[in-house]
């Protein structure tokens, strides 16, 4: 991505791709709305390193970005670390590649790689790795002179551990180490810029329960997950730190198996991040500026809560702290919805429904999908369609790459094994 920009590249880089924070993005003590040129009446939450919210893989892509809930398959370390204990293979692994925004820009791109190992039929464990590589971009003054080149990336690293607490229900946990190198080497008003690091949480429980409907087998599952509990992070100062992505997920699904080959499976996620809703400031009634008191710009009556806040708060905040009241608690949920065709577990076809509400960012994108297994190898595709023509995330392409080890049953715990 070679182009060039002004003094701040964060500012170009924003773009409605990354959405680095509000903080990092101010200059000269005005807020992001002031110079973003930001519709008020549109408060769309930003997050640090959102590329951990991403959809990383090619089956939950092709439902329209559901899986809290789906059968559990490598990539729960993502969706919902609770599912990793109801895997009936010993050990697999998968490999996911999405070219970013390739409608903008041809060096862009997301890597997921993940692995999980049953230690018994009750527990397993789960490491994995996201990378975002924003390709290059080259730096100009505000007089159009060349600087450096840079090179932002960003990466996480995760480990999960998931216990089947009884027969139907499952929990699990997931850490995470996020890095992310967007301003080294860069300065913003003369501050140097550093890379932004930060640790995380996953917090996932599970429920799987088979059942007989209308005279056929089927499955009903539910799950819910926060991710990325976690400190903010900054890119200059511990003034100017931001929240990462945390996000509440539950959903549920259902699965019918309609004869010995062909099953069908219905999904549904709802999500809200749970960070605080950009409040709205004070203007001057004569120039239309911004009105700041104490270097802070002033919040206008009931124009909801001041956004910097503790880790906590900011989560339980975020129920009850928008302008708008509950209407626009309420806009800020974002709906997947999925199905997914397999027949004889060898062929899958997959669509499905993103929405986001127009206020909260727009998303809205159909999707579609194909899969295939062979023996312990499967592959996986799938296509973004927004339903706004030009739309940056049009032609997503992603594509997964399956591979699972079924080995000797492993033992219960409390059971003998057969080799003793």
């Amino acid at each position: 991505m070679k182009y060039f920009i002004r003094n701040s590249f964060i500012l170009t880089i924003a773009l409605n791709c990354i959405g680095i924070g509000q903080h990092v993005l101010a200059q000269q003590g005005q807020p992001v709305q002031a110079i973003l040129g930001q519709d008020e009446n549109r408060r769309v939450i930003t997050t640090a390193v959102p590329f951990l919210a991403i959809s990383p893989d090619s089956r939950a892509s092709g439902m329209g970005d559901v899986g809290v809930a789906t059968t559990p398959d490598a990539n729960a370390t993502h969706w919902n670390p609770a599912k990793l204990a109801y895997l009936e293979p010993s050990f697999g692994v998968s490999a996911s590649f999405t070219p970013w925004l390739s409608k903008i820009v041809n060096d862009m791109s997301i890597s997921y790689l993940s692995a999980y190992k049953k230690l018994n039929q009750q527990q397993a464990l789960g490491l994995s790795m996201r990378y975002f590589d924003l390709g290059d971009i080259q730096l100009t003054d505000r007089q159009g002179e060349l600087l450096n080149l840079v090179s932002p990336r960003e990466f996480s690293l995760a480990a999960t551990f998931a216990l089947q607490l009884g027969e139907n229900l499952s929990a699990g946990l997931t850490g995470r180490f996020i890095h992310s190198n967007l301003l080294s080497n860069t300065g913003t008003g003369g501050t140097e810029g550093q890379a932004g690091l930060s640790g995380a949480a996953d917090v996932g429980i599970y429920y799987t329960k088979d059942i007989v409907f209308n005279g056929n087998e089927g499955n009903w599952s539910f799950g819910a997950n926060i991710s990325n509990i976690g400190a903010k992070i900054t890119y200059l100062d511990e003034d100017q730190a931001d929240f990462i992505p945390t996000n509440l997920k539950v959903g549920g699904a259902f699965t019918t198996y309609l004869d010995p080959y062909n099953k069908l499976t219905f999904a549904v996620d709802f999500n809200k991040l749970l960070v605080p809703t950009p409040p709205i400031y004070l203007r001057d009634s004569v120039t239309n500026q911004i009105v700041f008191r104490n270097s802070q710009p002033v919040i206008a009556p009931g124009g909801g809560r001041n956004p910097d806040r503790g880790l906590l708060s900011g989560m339980f905040g975020s129920f009850n702290d928008a302008p708008d009241g509950f209407s626009e608690e309420l806009q800020e949920i974002m709906i997947s919805a999925g199905v997914e065709y397999w027949y004889n577990e060898l062929f899958a076809v997959r669509a499905g429904y993103f929405y986001e509400h127009e206020n909260k960012g727009n998303r809205k994108y159909f999707t579609a999908g194909l899969g295939l297994r062979y023996q312990v190898f499967g592959v996986d595709f799938a296509y973004l369609l927004p339903q706004d023509q030009n739309h940056p995330l049009q032609e997503t392409l992603r594509i997964s790459l399956h591979f699972n080890i079924d080995s000797t049953p492993t033992e219960t715990i409390g059971e003998e094994s057969d080799l003793n």
